[in-house]
This record gives structure tokens, C-alpha cells and sequence, in this order.
């Protein structure tokens, strides 16, 4: 039985990975987050308390538990709180990403690191692995800084790149691109949303699912790992207003100069995954496919709470 340590295991893409882990018999599986537990399973793991940032925490969380993979999904997320928050961006992104190395190199764990399509900077998607980096805003930079040190100084490690995250979990704090958009039009609420930019909106149980396989097979190196369908943004929400049966002249496009953002968004990413598809068997769910199956989970999640 392999020791598998989930960082980060209150989000989105954690709670998922856990969620999928526990009706597994080949893992031990410990579940780590800065909060409180919110994950929907009542057995199948143990829980701590971790910090990442905190290099003395985390080196005893590793030699307490001594796991064999260390999935790292803990990261400050969110581009305009990096840019408002630089300092501490760069302590759990980069501080803290390579004490979770320090502390997998003393087990010699395999680190399957998760990055982001921000650390390119937008000008020539979809990009392939080995496509030029230069991300253009804080959140970008972190994470690239992130893989360099995951590449320079663990034992063993994969990184697995992803694209505009987007499912469901039963306990959710922050909601991703697709809850916000059916939330918005449920309540008749207008939104804006930018028409210039372009993605492979990935849907978190094929990236759980494509973690946890590399995790088993011990599959080293760099992958991009997202949807195989490169479309706007505003198409994205335009399918999800479809999906849902909703209005979708809600939706207002507006150009990304006009949103008012706060920190640079590259304007056209998204992913060829061939790689992923030749070397781990990676077949993502169809965009359609994805966003019913967030429809059936928050069905089934509503009749559990029933």
C-alpha cells in the first residue's frame, strides 16, 4: 500500500482527489489544509492541520506520516489577491512549494507539483510543454518559480499543467468560472464576461483522476493536462447557460480592457495535450459531457442535503 499526501486538500481539484483516493485499497491517504476539514468523506484518510509556508510544520507532517507521493495542490490562487498580496503569493507558491520538496526528498517522495496555462504569457495558444515561458502577472510567476524549483531540486516529480478549473465539490468556499455563471443567471442576475479570451476549460474530476494515475504509475515529467476543446471564454459561459436552460442574454460580452481587472490575464492559452493523451492514456470528458456531469453531481448533492 502506497502513502499518498494531498496538500491543499480543501480545494476544488483537492477535494476531488481525495474523494477519488478513498474508494481506492492501494493508498494510505493523508489529507492536509491550512483550514479546517471540508471534505465530504467521513473515513478513508487522515486529516492535519498544515501550513505549508511553515518549514518546521511541514517537515514534521512528512516525517510523521513519511508518504511515498505528495500531490501538491496547495496555492494561492486567485490573480488579483497575488497582485494585491505579492509577498505572500510568493511564500506559499514558491516558499512554499519547495519546503513541501524538502520534506518529500527526505522520503523520497515522487512531487506531482500542479501548475497553471498563466505561466505563458497569451500571445500564441494553445501552447504544447515545451512551448516558451513568460507569464505576465504575479500569480503566473509564482507558479513558473514553483516548477523550477520542483525541476531543480526534488528526487522525483511530475508537473502537471491545467486550464480554467471548473466542477463541484459538496463543501465549496470559492466558486469557480462555472458555478459563478449559473449562480449569476439562476438569480437574473446580468453579467459580463470577456469575449477575447481563450481557453481548454478543464473539468476537475479528469484532472483528480489524471493526478491520481500518475500517482500510481509513477509517471515522471511535464504535462499539460486539460480539456481538448479550445473555445472563448464567452462561449464557455455561453454553454453553460445551454446546459443549465438558462438565459443567455444575461450575458454581456465585453472586451477584457473594460472589466477592469486587477492584474494581466493572457488573452489566449488552452493546451494541446497530446502528450498526456500518448503517455498517460488521458481522454478528457467532451465540454458538454463535463458541464452535465457538474449538473448530475449538484443533483445528487441537493438530494443528500434534502
Amino acid at each position: 500500500m502506497k502513502k499518498i499526501l494531498v496538500t491543499g486538500s480543501n480545494g476544488l481539484l483537492g477535494q476531488k482527489v481525495i474523494e477519488l483516493l478513498v474508494h481506492r485499497k492501494n493508498f494510505e491517504v493523508i489529507a492536509a489544509s491550512y483550514s479546517d476539514n471540508r471534505i465530504h468523506a467521513q473515513e478513508g484518510y487522515s486529516f492535519e492541520f498544515l501550513d505549508i509556508t511553515n518549514e518546521a510544520e511541514t517537515s514534521y507532517i512528512f516525517n510523521k506520516y513519511k508518504p511515498e507521493v505528495v500531490i501538491h495542490t496547495a496555492a494561492f490562487t486567485e490573480v488579483a489577491r497575488c497582485e494585491e498580496n505579492k509577498d505572500e503569493a510568493w511564500k506559499v507558491n514558491v516558499d512554499g512549494t519547495v519546503n513541501v520538496i524538502n520534506g518529500a526528498n527526505k522520503t523520497a517522495a515522487h512531487v506531482i507539483y500542479l501548475s497553471t496555462d498563466f505561466v505563458f504569457d497569451g500571445l500564441n495558444g494553445p501552447y504544447r510543454e515545451d512551448d516558451p515561458l513568460n507569464p505576465i502577472n504575479h500569480y503566473g510567476l509564482t507558479k513558473l518559480e514553483g516548477e523550477k524549483a520542483v525541476r531543480k531540486t526534488a528526487r522525483q516529480w511530475s508537473i502537471l499543467r491545467t486550464c480554467l478549473l471548473y466542477g463541484v465539490n459538496p463543501h465549496m468556499v470559492r466558486p469557480n468560472f462555472l458555478l459563478w455563471v449559473k449562480h449569476s443567471l439562476e438569480e437574473g442576475e446580468r453579467i459580463r464576461v470577456n469575449n477575447d479570451q481563450w481557453r481548454t476549460p478543464t473539468l476537475v474530476d479528469d484532472l483528480a483522476f489524471t493526478c491520481i494515475q500518475v500517482a500510481e504509475k509513477g509517471q515522471a515529467g511535464l504535462y499539460h493536462v486539460s480539456g481538448s476543446e479550445y473555445l472563448s471564454v464567452l462561449d464557455f459561459a455561453y454553454g453553460i447557460a445551454a446546459q443549465f436552460g438558462l438565459d443567455k442574454e444575461y450575458i454581456t460580452p465585453v472586451a477584457s480592457g473594460l472589466l477592469h481587472e486587477y492584474g494581466k490575464r493572457p488573452m489566449k492559452t488552452g493546451f494541446h495535450i497530446d502528450k498526456a493523451v500518448k503517455d498517460l492514456f488521458f481522454h478528457p470528458h467532451t465540454l458538454e459531457e463535463g458541464i452535465k456531469r457538474v449538473g448530475e453531481q449538484i443533483k445528487e448533492m441537493e438530494t443528500l442535503d434534502d
